[in-house]
């Protein structure tokens, strides 16, 4: 009975168990392979249902970017303890695997425009490669199944993994032919050629680093290649694709129409007219704030490291903000913002969550944040300035990266939001040391640039899903280990937080202890906003004054156990199934 289920998991999906946007219609006769796959609408139809498969990234709920998150986590449990063999998820998507291969097996049939067939090939190839690309990060080698399989296919229904190189080899190949034959035009709601280069410079661009930073793969002689398609895959979009940032920083992630923006290579369209929403309104001050870690990058507005200066670690929330990155306060709520234009009242900040509110993707018009999942904001899923950072990454990385490289990738993101450009002799002449520490792999010649550009990375990209791998392919997961922190209080009692120079909440030892407050007038005491320490959600680094911290991180330590945390283990049960499946190292 196991080895059956185990058949049915791979095999069970039928010919058009797809989602319920795909194919509206009821037939009066039954759809099969030997009807459908006739023609090019056939293809285009039905690679419609692969759309499904990807959306926007509007978070970094799964990293360090994050103080504090109160929904439930995979990592978070992972680096507490709490994930095994036994209790993790995973392993059952098959199904979509199955959706893609069962078109490529039947696109032969189809008759048309040879370019048109091709264009859908690449469209079925593409959406394999996604698929297994977040396979192999998440469990390093996977079975590689190139058909689709039956019942009777035994042998390779149970048959063991395949080693890391072999399916990434695959992957690359697929993402080739996707590149070489989707066509180059079309929407932006819609895959073409310049999505797959993006696909396939940023796969490129993850493997050869890993590759690099993963010496116990014992593959670094093969990194090399890797990233060097990553920089010329970024060149072609960068010289041949006719994008270019856009000049309003914020609109990219608050605006309801971004059709023409010339910065958005791929887009989740939103739309209240055809009832298609999103849910980011979450992003403020619902189950997680954003790191102090993450703040404490954010350069200077002359370009110099906030955490070069010596009071850096104690300032407080208003002045925190003062100079710096203007990307920083298009990231994290800045005192005084409000999410009602019509009366401008501040929106205050709430301690238990470390102070620092997500506001990147907040929709900033009432009009497009109708509730839950009634936000009407388009959601870009492939940019240009990811673009342009894999190639400074790619030639940094390979030693090739010129200053020229630099101004027109790391330099036009920075000018873009008025901030001076990246001098690659100075960045290598003086790597930061706030950077070394946080990432001691990064060594030799280029070692000051790679660290600005890893800097960059984390500004430019932050809460759009990046940063969970970015930290594994670098070989960086150790700084999952590290207590997240919120903001610096000086001292209890009472503070501003919107700048105004008028306090708006109070951090107090307990209810009744009101002391720190004897000196407030008593008009601004009674709007006070209280908190109190022995509520037990959050403390203060020391006692009474200091970074807020979580007492979840006392009482559940962290820990992120290398290598073994760079994969997950395969769930137990499906070991049962398939005796020839083994755990990835360490989770033997």
């Amino acid at each position: 009975m196991k080895r059956r289920l185990y058949l049915l998991m791979l095999a069970g999906a039928g010919l058009f168990s797809c989602d319920k946007d795909f194919l509206q219609r009821d037939p009066k006769t039954s759809l099969t392979e030997e009807t459908f796959f006739k023609s090019v609408s056939d293809l285009e139809t039905y690679s419609n249902g692969f759309y499904n498969f990807v959306g926007a990234n509007y978070s970094d709920i799964f990293s360090d970017n994050i103080a504090l998150n109160t929904g439930s986590s995979e990592t978070d449990n992972l680096i507490r303890g709490g994930i095994t063999a036994a209790t993790v998820g995973g392993w059952n998507n098959w199904g979509d695997l199955r959706r893609i291969n069962l078109m490529l097996k039947n696109v032969g049939q189809a008759t048309g425009d040879p370019t048109q067939i091709r264009h859908f090939t690449g469209i079925a190839r593409f959406f394999r490669a996604l698929f297994y690309y977040d396979m192999v990060k998440r469990y390093g080698d996977v079975p590689w199944y190139s058909t689709v399989l039956g019942t009777g296919d035994e042998k390779l229904l149970y048959k063991a993994k395949d080693p890391r190189t072999v399916v990434v080899d695959s992957v690359m190949k697929d993402l080739e032919y996707a590149v070489a034959n989707i066509q180059a035009s079309g929407t932006n709601t819609r895959v073409t050629r310049w999505a797959a280069l993006t696909i396939l410079a940023r796969t490129a661009l993850h493997e050869g680093t890993y590759r690099k930073y993963h010496t116990e793969l014992n593959l670094q002689g093969t990194a090399q290649a890797f990233l060097e398609r990553a920089a010329s895959a970024s060149l072609t979009i960068m010289t041949d694709g006719g994008f270019a940032l856009s000049a309003d920083y914020r609109g990219l992630f608050t605006s309801n129409n971004l059709d023409a923006n010339k910065e958005v290579i791929f887009l989740q369209k939103n739309s209240q007219s055809n009832g298609i929403a999103n849910n980011t309104h979450t992003v403020l001050d619902w189950q997680w704030a954003l790191s102090g870690q993450l703040a404490d990058e954010f350069l200077m507005a002359d370009g110099t490291p906030y955490t070069s200066q010596a009071n850096y670690a104690t300032k407080t929330f208003v002045d925190m903000f003062k100079n710096r990155d203007p990307r920083l306060t298009e990231t994290i709520m800045s005192p005084g913002f409000s999410t009602t234009p019509s009366t401008n009242a501040p929106y205050l900040i709430k301690p238990g969550f470390g102070g620092l509110l997500q506001v990147k993707f907040y929709p900033r018009d009432p009009s497009l944040r109708g509730g839950w999942n009634l936000n009407y904001t388009d959601l870009p899923i492939y940019r240009f300035g990811e673009v342009l950072l894999i190639h400074a990454e790619a030639k940094a990385e390979l030693g090739t990266l010129t200053q020229s490289d630099l101004d027109k990738t790391v330099g036009l993101l920075r000018t873009r939001v008025g901030m001076p450009k990246l001098d690659l002799a100075a960045a290598n002449a003086a790597p930061d040391a706030y950077l070394a520490v946080a990432y001691p792999g990064v060594t030799g010649a280029n070692k000051g640039v790679i660290l600005e550009i890893r800097r960059e990375r984390r500004v430019e990209l932050a809460c759009e899903g990046f940063r969970y791998d970015d930290l594994f392919r670098w070989k960086a997961g150790k700084l999952l280990e590290k207590n997240s922190q919120g903001i610096y209080v000086p001292a209890l009692g009472a503070l501003d937080v919107t700048g105004d120079g008028v306090e708006d909440i109070a951090i107090l030892e307990a209810q009744g202890k009101e002391e720190p407050l004897a000196s407030v007038p008593e008009a601004i005491r009674a709007k006070l906003v209280k908190y109190y320490l022995t509520e037990g959600s959050f403390y203060l680094s020391n006692g009474t004054s200091g970074k807020i911290l979580f007492t979840k991180d006392k009482s559940q330590p962290r820990q992120f156990v290398e290598p073994k945390y760079y994969a997950r283990p395969i769930p137990l049960q499906q070991l049962v199934l398939n005796p020839n499946l083994i755990q990835p190292s360490g989770w033997e």
